[in-house]
């Protein structure tokens, strides 16, 4: 009670002087928290952070989840976890609701151990203001001893922030009530989230748990730990829950620091929506960062969406079986093809005119097996930019999502591309199969073979149609090889060792 009521001297003597929280909301005065992480978890530019969750809904998986009480969404930027956060709004985009409660986490406060609300009138973003309900955040503040008006803990926290362009634009009328939970205290966050259904039962209420998951295990350890993480907060039952998320960092995996960065947002939305007979939990959607286009399978961070609801007769799936198979042989059809382009163009397309990528996801077990490509641009049949990945330890699907990023933005041959050159640009496929090492020259066929060389530390890489596009027979064709690599003509004669592989080539003309 005496932080509480420290806390209490702090902000009315803020409002002293900023005016009374409960003013209109046209008041000059009123305390209007500035959007803090524009430009760098979303985008600044209000078009395109509109472009951007446009295209994330677009995307979004639909689930017969019933109505929403409450739902889990990632806070991270936009780029990374944009999609899963659109998962997660859009089972709630059918409904209305007049209030939306945002369980942020604390990043910033170490010493803050209470749950904050936003001590002001309203939330910005590039999209407008959110107006905040200060009618239920002064009741909050008076039925739990744990709630306090503690702006400090506000100003750089992202948690909440993140969450407002969807609910902005999916409810533009919903007031909002900020919420900073300071630790993950069990106790504390289940009497929270039963006061907080109390008090919101009768109002047309959604509660958003603002949370990411595992922080930098491997992608693999990611998989495994992220999937006990989302089954223990599916099943509502918040003592697992808790059990799960404490666990988990404990057992030796590298590189895990935590289960879940919102561990106690996500332990007052289970407990709220308990109390608001809420009796299904369903996963929607997972994904981490080593899905993202730009994103490193070293050390990840993972995201995953749950809606709470009501809902007697709920459909059963598991978003974590896998289709791979052990089937090595690899041959891609049309329509494998057609949606490899597509995606390709797209992923240019949505980051000029969003500043993010999407997901991959949705192929066939074909496109997702692990295998090297390049992507190449021409633009009225003049190449524009062409890189590749010729690893085989990423799905070919996601491969040409980042290599279309790469070849039409950081080829250093070329500028970036523009927007309006995108239209003019033809996109380019080569599916690699594996390298065979061979014994000498003799043994590359032209038109059929791409050829590695490597001397040393330098190395180099044709693709097969390369050599007929620029009219070379074999000899010129190495002796080009050898320049790439940054060594003389001819170097490829001796101590050099070379490969071949073959490629599976389309592009977009052959489907117009």
């Amino acid at each position: 009670m005496l932080k509480k009521y420290f806390y209490l001297v702090i902000i009315m003597t803020a409002l002293s002087t900023t005016g009374n929280i409960q003013c209109g909301e046209n008041d000059s005065n009123a305390k209007i928290r500035k959007p803090a992480f524009a430009g760098q978890f979303y985008p600044a530019d209000s078009s395109k952070l509109l472009k951007a969750i446009e295209y994330f809904l677009k995307d979004a998986v639909t689930e017969n989840t019933g109505r929403p009480i409450a739902l889990i969404a990632p806070h991270a930027g936009y780029i990374y976890a944009g999609q899963i956060i659109a998962d997660s709004y859009n089972q709630a985009k059918n409904y209305k609701y007049d209030l939306v409660v945002i369980l942020g986490t604390n990043h910033t406060t170490a010493d803050f151990n209470e749950i904050s609300i936003y001590p002001g009138t309203g939330f910005e973003t590039p999209l407008g203001i959110s107006k905040i309900d200060t009618v239920t955040a002064e009741e909050l503040i008076k039925l739990d001893d744990d709630c306090v008006f503690y702006e400090p803990v506000h100003t750089q926290e992202h948690s909440v922030e993140v969450q407002l362009p969807f609910i902005q634009h999916l409810f533009p009328d919903a007031k909002i009530l900020p919420v900073v939970i300071g630790t993950p205290d069990y106790n504390m966050c289940v009497k929270f989230g039963k006061v907080l259904a109390r008090l919101v039962k009768d109002k047309n209420a959604l509660i958003v748990a603002s949370s990411d998951l595992s922080h930098y295990p491997s992608y693999d350890d990611a998989n495994h730990v992220d999937k006990n993480t989302l089954e223990a907060a599916a099943s509502l039952d918040f003592k697992r829950f808790e059990m799960v998320a404490e666990k988990q960092p404990a057992t030796g995996i590298s590189g895990l620091v935590t289960s879940a960065c919102g561990e106690g947002p996500i332990i007052t939305a289970m407990a709220a929506s308990q109390e608001l007979g809420a009796n299904c939990g369903t996963i929607i959607s997972y994904a981490n960062s080593g899905n993202c286009l730009v994103g490193s399978r070293q050390k990840v961070v993972g995201y995953g969406s749950i809606i709470y609801s009501i809902n007697d007769h709920p459909e059963k799936h598991d978003i974590f079986s896998s289709s791979s198979s052990e089937d090595k042989s690899f041959e891609l059809n049309d329509q494998d093809k057609k949606l490899l382009l597509a995606f390709a163009r797209k992923t240019i397309k949505q980051y000029l005119e969003s500043e993010t990528v999407p997901l991959a996801r949705g192929f066939s077990p074909n496109a997702e097996k692990n295998i090297g490509a390049f992507v190449t641009l021409r633009k009225h049949k003049d190449l524009r930019g062409c890189i590749g990945y010729m690893r085989e330890d990423l799905p070919l699907c996601e491969v040409v999502g980042s290599m279309a990023l790469q070849s039409a933005f950081n080829d250093q041959r070329f500028n970036p591309l523009s927007e309006d050159e995108l239209s003019q640009v033809d996109i380019e496929i080569s599916a690699l199969t594996p390298y065979k090492l061979i014994k000498s020259d003799a043994e590359i066929i032209l038109g059929r073979d791409g050829v590695v060389l490597k001397k040393g530390v330098k190395q180099a890489v044709f693709l097969p149609q390369v050599a007929a596009e620029m009219g070379w027979n074999k000899e010129e064709l190495l002796d080009n090889l050898c320049k790439k690599a940054g060594l003389q003509a001819g170097d490829w004669k001796q101590d050099a060792q070379l490969s071949t592989f073959r490629a599976e080539v389309f592009d977009e003309s052959e489907f117009k």
